[in-house]
């Protein structure tokens, strides 16, 4: 069984040979680990990733027509974005180069390839600024789901492009949550992003490809919506925010997969030794043998050192093939 088919198994709920391991390890200590290992490419395939997590370098928006309105504007709203096509073209030639490369990088290590596509707050967060947005969430609902509507039109034809280079699931990044709920009501929630966010799922579900999520935080409130979405996977299931793998496996793991277990925020270079390796096994004792595939909740940060790190994938690595 190659790493595709494995984590493909797994987010199918069928027997696999062992459990996937993964991890956002580069974007923090890349240098670090190219010192010891030579590369990160190096370090996953020293530790046999089955994933990858690629980006297409390619934004949604155009910065600098943006920079402008900032400039002519004592603030800008969303009703002012309403008469303006600030969206780049998702459809320009030679826009994907970077994705082309990537996947067929993994792709010859057989790896299940994952794609990062805008969401719809959390990309809006960039225009506005998180505070803003949250309050225009509030005061122009209509104007700002309109623009949300037009991010999932743009998504769409993105992520189109992503499956045809070959990608087996478009991962949807779109933070909701804060450390204790979410960041704003889940009435605004089912009002303004399951609608658009439903849209590309669909899609991508049209296509044949897996959908994933990424939101950090506490979900609880619209943990039903994710099921009811039809969403594959979703990453982090941030245990130390309430999101318990008790919760998990009583009344989702048959509905979809969790990739995480191991926390940057309380954990991975945090914990010293021996207590991240109790950690570790913890996890692996909670989840091992569900629809799981072991991974960090978001990056590794750079306080993580290399000996933890090293320590932290050889016990995954060895827990994973037990």
């Amino acid at each position: 069984m190659n790493s595709t088919e494995r984590v493909k198994n797994t987010l199918l709920g069928k027997p696999v040979d062992r459990q996937p391991i993964y991890g956002w390890v580069s974007a923090n200590l890349t240098e670090q680990i190219s010192e010891v290992y030579g590369s990160v490419e190096a370090f996953e395939d020293k530790y046999e990733f089955d994933a990858a997590h690629i980006f297409s370098g390619l934004s949604p928006y155009n910065q600098e027509l943006l920079a402008k309105l900032r400039e002519e504007n004592e603030e800008l709203t969303p009703d002012l974005l309403l008469d303006v096509d600030f969206f780049t073209d998702p459809d320009a030639e030679g826009a994907y180069q970077q994705l082309t490369d990537s996947i067929k990088f993994h792709k010859e290590r057989d790896r299940f390839c994952y794609v990062q596509t805008p969401g719809f707050f959390e990309p809006f967060n960039d225009v506005f600024g998180i505070e803003n947005q949250l309050m225009y969430m509030a005061l122009y609902p209509d104007e700002l789901a309109e623009l949300y509507a037009r991010q999932a039109e743009w998504t769409i034809r993105y992520a189109a492009h992503c499956i045809d280079l070959g990608a087996d699931c478009i991962h949807i990044s779109d933070d909701w949550g804060a450390q204790n709920n979410l960041m704003f009501s889940p009435t605004l929630w089912w009002d303004m992003i399951y609608p658009n966010m439903k849209k590309v799922i669909d899609y991508v579900h049209s296509r044949g490809v897996f959908a994933s999520l990424h939101s950090d935080g506490c979900v609880l409130k619209v943990t039903d919506g994710i099921e009811k979405l039809g969403l594959d996977m979703v990453h982090p299931w941030q245990e130390n925010a309430g999101m318990s793998h008790d919760l998990y496996k009583e009344k989702y793991a048959d509905k979809f997969a969790i990739l995480g277990g191991i926390c940057v925020q309380s954990a991975i270079g945090i914990m010293p030794t021996e207590q991240l390796g109790e950690e570790i096994r913890r996890v692996f004792k909670n989840l091992k043998g569900q629809r799981w595939i072991c991974c960090t909740s978001h990056f590794v940060q750079d306080h993580c050192t290399i000996d933890d790190l090293t320590y932290a994938y050889d016990l995954i690595y060895k827990l994973a093939r037990e």
